[in-house]
């Protein structure tokens, strides 16, 4: 897959304080493009907030931080523009009642819409779905995912899809987008040893192909830029709680 220069990613004395108390308070980190950035910490210690803020889908309150040379908690909209979210949970789930293709169709036509040129609106249809099948079969490619595999391969449901596979689907339904920061939440969440291994050596490879990759966890691979939140000042530890409700407040998931 062709990917786009990796994002920068950088914070100083960055801090989210909400209605019950620190979500994350003084990170600090500096992170190359195309590096595997691993935030590290148990649940609830503010992971997703920080994932979320560093992509523009929640904004800080303390310190500042930069992504793909974009300030925050500034430039919220245009570091959404050049990141995208792998599985989150209550902001980028897989539908169980989608099928891998209705997920791939669905995620290539809003793509489309929001981010083709106007010339390209005016392709012939052919065209255009040629184009689109290009960007998602470049994107299965990437996420190591083959739909012919699967049990009733593309007509296979999110529901009968095992957890590996589902992550594999939701970082293709982001790399269709071609971010420059791809960031996926709970990337060990429910995988064995095995599959845990596989999860952690793909992301590699996406980051290795130069898409910066933020990844939260439980335990961070070796080799991995490690941002720990539980050693960070808090005075709440159920923060994570209403993270629908603070990313509306930016105006965009």
């Amino acid at each position: 897959m062709d990917s786009p220069h990796g994002a920068a990613v950088s914070a100083e004395d960055f801090g989210l304080e909400g209605p019950r108390g620190w979500a994350f308070r003084g990170v600090g980190f500096t992170a190359e493009p195309g590096s595997l950035l691993a935030v590290e910490g148990p649940s609830g210690s503010g992971r997703t907030c920080l994932l979320l803020a560093l992509t523009g889908r929640m904004r800080s309150t303390e310190g500042h931080a930069e992504t793909g040379g974009l300030r925050l908690p500034g430039k919220l909209a245009a570091v959404r523009g050049i990141s995208a979210l792998g599985p989150v949970p209550g902001v980028s789930e897989l539908d169980p009642a989608f099928t891998v293709a209705e997920h791939l169709r669905e995620r290539a036509l809003l793509q489309h819409r929001f981010d083709g040129s106007l010339r390209a609106l005016f392709r012939p249809r052919a065209e255009r779905a040629a184009t689109a099948q290009a960007r998602i079969d470049a994107a299965l490619d990437a996420a190591g995912l083959d739909p012919a595999s699967l049990p009733k391969a593309e007509r296979t449901s999110v529901r009968d899809l095992e957890r590996l596979e589902a992550l594999r689907l939701s970082i293709a339904l982001a790399l269709i987008a071609r971010p420059r920061l791809l960031a996926v939440d709970d990337t060990d969440l429910k995988l064995s040893d095995a599959e845990r291994l596989e999860a952690w050596a793909l992301l590699r490879t996406i980051a290795d192909d130069g898409t910066t990759v933020l990844a939260v966890c439980s335990e961070a691979p070796e080799g991995a830029l490690t941002v720990r939140t539980d050693t960070t000042t808090r005075t709440d530890t159920t923060t994570e709680e209403g993270t629908a409700d603070a990313i509306a407040e930016t105006g965009s998931a």
